[in-house]
């Protein structure tokens, strides 16, 4: 941590691009009170999901560019779009590691069922939301009967094999804190996690991943509400350590968006700051031959990634 306050975040480059994050649309079965995509039921519509061609183009994208080798699928619930299980399909046939950002309770949504078998079969890695092990933390932030329908999730999950000691199947938890305070030290919560969960469920699972509220969307509108705005950025920015700038995800990776349009990373992309060329241009998937050493679209929400420990779509940066 550094000791004085930065007040402008620092100008970052990106390195190689290894990793694809597709962000295939806002459909959610939760409304979370952290989301920072602003996902929900609600969001449906056309204009906030992938069609079946940005599927192609991804996918096409993969085939002719073998140095990106992971895609990280996320949402809303990415499940919920029709062209997801051809999109993870299609990505393990080209032999590209595949990630999904998976909330646990999207099984039990019509036709959902057999997801876990699905993930199995096509040897996805999960990163399932599960911001405490207690029931009242986590239905006061993903809605009321979330806990009890994700530890039957997470059973489900443990039976065909995620989890599992020697399974090969991993199967990590993200956490994030329920009000404006930083979360603790990653290291020191996962034994916590790891005890609770096993005693009072059976659950097993491979990693517990920190990660920082973002002030986007809701969570910035509830700490508008609860007067806490100012306070919080101000813990960011004091909080601010340059040793996790090695390790950001945008050094690595880009993010697509529903609309085929390309960001540094999830976050800039609810913000709207695409991923811009060295001339000034917005650039595509097409475009990766000029992303190696690009300028980082930057904001006052990078202070959340680079705060205390860091945080990214893999948890904390630094130990």
């Amino acid at each position: 941590m550094v000791e004085t306050q930065t007040a402008v975040f620092p100008p970052i480059r990106k390195t190689q691009v290894t990793i694809l994050q597709f962000n295939i649309g806002r459909l959610c079965n939760q409304a979370c009170q952290h989301c920072h995509v602003d996902s929900s039921p609600k969001k449906s519509g056309a204009e906030d999901n992938a069609p079946p061609a940005l599927i192609d183009e991804v996918l096409d994208f993969l085939r002719s560019n073998p140095k990106v080798g992971t895609i990280d699928i996320t949402g809303g619930a990415p499940e919920l779009n029709e062209g997801f299980r051809r999109l993870v399909e299609g990505a393990r046939a080209l032999g590209r590691k595949v990630l999904v950002r998976h909330n646990i309770t999207v099984q039990f949504e019509p036709g959902m069922a057999d997801l876990p078998e699905f993930f199995k079969q096509n040897q996805v890695e999960l990163f399932c939301s599960l911001p405490c092990y207690s029931a009242e933390n986590v239905d006061k932030q993903r809605g009321r009967g979330v806990f009890e329908l994700s530890i039957q999730g997470l059973k489900n999950l443990n039976a065909v094999g995620f989890g599992m000691k020697g399974s090969g199947l991993d199967l990590h938890l993200v956490y994030n804190p329920i009000g404006a305070n930083l979360p603790p030290a990653q290291e020191e919560l996962e034994p916590t996690y790891h005890a609770e969960l096993d005693q009072q469920f059976g659950i097993q699972f491979n990693n517990l991943l920190t990660i920082t509220n973002q002030p986007i969307h809701r969570f910035r509108d509830w700490l508008l509400r609860s007067k806490n705005y100012e306070t919080y950025m101000d813990l960011l920015r004091e909080n601010y350590n340059p040793s996790t700038l090695a390790a950001v995800m945008c050094r690595n990776a880009l993010s697509l968006r529903w609309d085929g349009r390309l960001f540094d990373c999830d976050f800039n992309l609810v913000k709207d700051l695409a991923m811009v060329g060295p001339e000034g241009q917005e650039l595509s998937l097409s475009d990766l031959d000029l992303m190696d050493n690009l300028a980082i679209q930057v904001d006052d929400h990078c202070f959340a990634c680079t705060a205390g420990a860091g945080s990214s779509c893999g948890g904390a940066l630094v130990v």
